[in-house]
C-alpha cells in the first residue's frame, strides 16, 4: 500500500506541472488583462499603463512569467492578489471555511436522501415509487440551479419573507447570542444547502439505482436468497456493498467541489465563498488568483481520484492495488 501511494503522489507531480502550465496559458491568452481597469479610465497615461505591466511582471515573455510563477509555487507562495495586494494564500483561507461547511452539508444532504431512494427504485422496479422518483430526478437533472435559486429567493424571501436570500449572516449578528447567531446562520445558508442537495441527489440516486439493478441480477444474489437469508441482509449486507463502487467516484470527484464551491450559487446568493472569490478574480484578471484557485482544484481532484481508488479496495475486496 506505501508503495503504491508513493507511486500515485509522484506521478501526480508533472501532471500538476502540465495542469498549471496549461491553465497559465490559456488565461494569458484570453482577452482582457489586469491593466485594463487602467485603460478604461482617460486620465490613465500609456506610461502609468505601462508602469503597472512592469509592476505585474506582465512586459516579461510568457514562459518567463510562467517558470517565475512556479519556482514561487514550490516554496508554496501563489504570490499576491493585484486586486488588494493579498497573499492568496489568505485570501483563500478567508473564504475557505464557509466554502467547505456549504458544501460538506450539501454532499451530505445529498447522500442521505439520495442513497434510500436509489435503493428503493432499484428493489420496487416499476413501482408507483419507482416511477414517481424517476420523475423527481429528472427535474433535477433539467432544472437549472440558477433559475431555481431565483424562484425560492422570490417565494420565501420576497414573497413569504421566511428566509434571508443574500450572504451569510445578519447585519445586526453581533448582538446576538450565539444561539441566535447559529439560528441566523441556518437561515442564511438554507436555501443554497438545499439547492446544491437538490441538483447532486438526482444524479447520486440514478447511479445507485442503475448499479443496484445490476448487481440483484448476480448469481451470488441468488444464492443468498436460496439460503434463506432475510431480504434485508441481502440488499443491504450483499449487494448495497458491491453496488457502491461508483458511489465511491462521485465522492472521490466531489472533493475539488468541496473547495471550490459554486461559482453560480455563491454569486447568485452573495455568499463570500471560494465560488464567489473565483468570479471576481476572472472578472478583474488578478492572474494570481485565478491560478492558486485552479491550481488547487487539480491538485484536489488528483488527490480525489487516488482517494477513490484506495477505497475501492476498502469495499471490494476483489479489487488489487498494484
Amino acid at each position: 500500500m506505501l508503495a503504491y501511494l508513493s507511486k500515485r503522489l509522484l506521478m501526480m507531480v508533472p501532471l500538476l506541472v502540465g495542469i498549471s502550465l496549461i491553465t497559465f496559458v490559456v488565461i494569458h491568452l484570453a482577452p482582457g488583462s489586469p491593466v485594463d481597469v487602467a485603460e478604461m479610465n482617460p486620465k490613465a497615461s500609456a506610461q502609468a499603463r505601462e508602469n503597472l505591466k512592469q509592476l505585474y511582471g506582465l512586459d516579461k515573455p510568457l514562459h518567463v512569467q510562467y517558470a517565475s510563477w512556479l519556482k514561487r509555487l514550490a516554496l508554496l507562495d501563489f504570490g499576491n492578489s493585484y486586486t488588494d495586494g493579498r497573499p492568496v494564500t489568505d485570501a483563500i483561507a478567508a473564504r475557505l471555511p464557509v466554502t467547505v461547511t456549504i458544501n460538506i452539508l450539501q454532499l451530505m444532504g445529498a447522500f442521505i436522501i439520495a442513497m434510500p431512494i436509489g435503493i428503493l427504485s432499484a428493489v420496487r422496479r416499476n413501482s408507483l415509487f419507482d416511477k414517481s422518483s424517476t420523475v423527481f430526478v429528472f427535474l433535477g437533472f433539467s432544472m437549472p440551479s440558477f433559475w431555481l435559486g431565483l424562484m425560492l429567493m422570490i417565494l420565501f424571501g420576497v414573497k413569504l419573507g421566511w428566509l434571508p436570500i443574500s450572504g451569510i449572516q445578519s447585519m445586526d449578528v453581533y448582538s446576538m447570542g450565539p444561539l441566535e447567531r447559529l439560528w441566523d446562520w441556518l437561515r442564511h445558508i438554507l436555501l443554497i444547502v438545499f439547492i446544491g442537495a437538490f441538483g447532486s441527489l438526482a444524479g447520486v440516486s440514478r447511479y445507485i439505482r442503475s448499479n443496484m439493478l445490476e448487481v440483484v441480477k448476480q448469481d451470488y444474489i441468488r444464492t443468498a436468497r436460496a439460503k434463506g437469508l432475510p431480504e434485508n441482509a441481502v440488499i443491504y449486507k450483499h449487494a448495497l456493498r458491491n453496488a457502491m463502487m461508483p458511489v465511491i467516484t462521485i465522492l472521490g470527484l466531489s472533493v475539488p467541489a468541496l473547495i471550490g464551491g459554486s461559482v453560480i450559487l455563491e454569486y447568485l446568493f452573495a455568499v463570500p465563498g471560494m465560488g464567489q472569490l473565483f468570479w471576481q478574480a476572472v472578472t478583474s484578471r488578478d492572474y494570481p488568483l485565478i491560478m492558486g484557485d485552479l491550481v488547487i482544484g487539480a491538485g484536489l481532484t488528483l488527490l480525489g481520484n487516488m482517494l477513490a481508488d484506495i477505497s475501492y479496495a476498502a469495499v471490494d475486496p476483489r479489487v488489487k492495488l498494484s
